[in-house]
């Protein structure tokens, strides 16, 4: 019997992209941001290894939300004791931090896996379009 050859996928440097969040749905962009964060736009894509890229959000204040998302969608929490269950409107959330909601949106896309905060941290969401990152793609 041959022994079989496990190939691994080469780790290619991180590059930076940028995708504008007002030119989409919020759910559109998400899935997008997440692909990017997961690294499975690269060709050598491996489950198990982190291989994905640097996302600069920018326009995360200026987020369209399709229907009636506005008024019908509720965050939830539960703190675990009797009587503990917290609800927020996306409306309150929208006015404190809009970028929270987009955030909240790409994490929960995300797979749940032991390297997903560190997906998160390459996550970088900007108010308006102007910041001080180096960008090497625009999506």
């Amino acid at each position: 019997m041959k022994p079989h050859k496990i190939s691994r996928a080469k780790i290619t440097p991180r590059q930076w992209i940028q995708v504008d969040a007002s030119k989409q749905s919020m759910g559109r962009v998400a899935s997008a941001i997440a692909n990017f964060l997961r690294g499975k736009h690269k060709r050598d894509f491996t489950p198990n290894l982190d291989m994905g890229d640097y996302v600069v959000a920018i326009n995360a204040d200026k987020l369209k939300l399709t229907g009636r998302k506005l008024d019908q969608k509720v965050y939830y929490h539960h703190s675990g004791y009797l009587g503990g269950l917290r609800k927020t409107a996306i409306k309150t959330v929208m006015q404190k931090n809009p970028t929270e909601v987009l955030r909240k949106a790409v994490f929960s896309m995300l797979d749940d896996v032991k390297f997903r905060k560190a997906m998160m941290a390459r996550l970088k969401l900007v108010k308006g379009a102007a910041h001080d990152y180096k960008i090497d793609k625009v999506k």
